[in-house]
C-alpha cells in the first residue's frame, strides 16, 4: 500500500501512480461502489471513474487514505496520512535528500518548489495523491543501494 515504507520503486513516478491506484480500485471493488462512497465520502461518480480507469479529479492524499482505510485490518484515515508522510520524511534523510535537491528531482507539472514540498510533506499544506506518489518516487529513487 501506498503509505508502506518503500526501498525500491519502479523505473518513473507513472507507473508507481497505476500500480497505487490499480490497489486503490481493488479496496473500492471489494467494499462496493455505494459503501466505499458513503464510507469515505468521496463522490461515487469519482469512484467509479477510478475503477474504470478514465480520468477523475484528481485525489487527495486524505481521500487516498479514506480508501486505503476500508481495507482489512489497516489503519484510520489520519494515521495512513501521518504514516505516509514520516515515511517521506525517512526517505529523506537515508537519501541525505534537502528539499531544494527533492524540488530539481521531482518530475512533476506543475512543479513545486522547495518550500511548497516541505509545507506538504509536513502536512501544512494540502497534497494531491500524485504529488505524493511524484514526491516519494523522487526521494525513493535517490537512496542508495544498500
Amino acid at each position: 500500500m501506498f503509505y508502506d515504507e518503500r526501498t525500491t520503486v519502479p523505473d518513473s513516478p507513472t507507473e508507481l501512480e497505476e500500480r497505487y491506484e490499480a490497489e486503490l480500485t481493488d479496496i473500492v471493488a471489494a467494499t462496493g461502489l455505494e459503501a466505499a462512497a458513503e464510507a469515505t465520502g468521496i463522490d461515487a461518480d469519482r469512484l467509479e471513474a477510478l475503477e474504470l480507469g478514465t480520468p477523475t479529479p484528481a485525489l487527495t492524499l486524505e481521500e487516498a487514505a479514506e480508501i486505503g482505510a476500508l481495507e482489512s485490518g489497516a489503519p484510520e484515515p489520519e494515521t495512513i496520512v501521518e504514516i505516509a508522510c514520516e515515511h517521506l520524511l525517512l526517505g529523506m534523510s537515508m537519501a541525505v535528500l534537502d528539499v531544494e535537491t527533492l524540488e530539481r528531482r521531482l518530475e512533476l507539472e506543475p512543479g513545486l518548489d522547495a518550500k511548497e514540498i516541505q509545507q506538504k510533506i509536513e502536512r501544512r499544506a494540502p497534497m494531491t495523491f500524485a504529488e505524493f506518489v511524484y514526491i516519494q518516487h523522487a526521494i525513493v529513487s535517490s537512496i542508495p543501494s544498500r
